[in-house]
């Protein structure tokens, strides 16, 4: 296992290289879940209510409902076929999960349809973060990207010169990301990062 599980209600849920997605209760290390994925995965699971969404290398974003033990719906670039590092973030109906198919992919929650997709010049591995109705993320082409969250249009970009795999963190106002060349960067209001 690869990815960061999630947890809710007393239930860590992961999937693995197994193609297993997992429901684990924590008290007592007990599966109280377990459903075909389709394909091995290293994402995190990002949960909304009692639906997990993550993406998988057999080139998928799946919808996941953990209380019925079934998949609610897969999405696949009809474009293009590439897996799915990244691990999603959620936002009211929003989904938004890079992928290796250079494309930042903000899927509707309840069905799966695409609303926007972000072209990126490399593979997307970075993990999204979603605030102030902003989406934050990496880019194998050495940018961090700063999306609208409603239209997928780009706010601003931070050039750091080496791939940006690494998911930004936020807080005070400031967003916090590492690139494969070992820097360490602290962006804020000043930079046009953070609204």
């Amino acid at each position: 296992m690869h990815g960061t599980p999630a947890v809710s209600n007393g239930v860590a849920y992961v999937g693995g290289c197994d193609e297993v997605f997992h429901g684990i209760r924590m008290a007592d290390g007990k599966e109280v879940a377990q459903f075909p994925a389709g394909g091995p995965t290293a994402a995190s699971p990002a949960l909304l209510g009692a639906v997990a969404f993550f993406g998988t290398f057999d080139d998928e974003v799946l919808a996941a409902d953990v209380v019925r033990k079934r998949i609610l719906w897969r999405y696949r670039n009809p474009r293009s076929a590439f897996p799915f590092y990244s691990s999603a973030a959620a936002a009211g109906d929003r989904i938004v999960v890079g992928g290796r198919d250079k494309i930042v992919h903000c899927l509707n929650a309840r069905t799966g349809r695409e609303n926007w997709g972000f072209a990126t010049r490399a593979r997307v591995d970075s993990s999204p973060a979603i605030a102030g109705g902003r989406v934050y993320v990496g880019s194998s082409d050495g940018r961090l990207y700063v999306l609208d969250l409603a239209s997928g249009k780009k706010v601003w970009e931070f050039e750091a010169g080496a791939p940006v795999t690494a998911s930004p963190a936020i807080a005070g106002g400031r967003i916090v990301i590492g690139a494969q060349d070992g820097r360490l960067y602290c962006l804020g209001a000043a930079n046009g990062a953070v609204r």
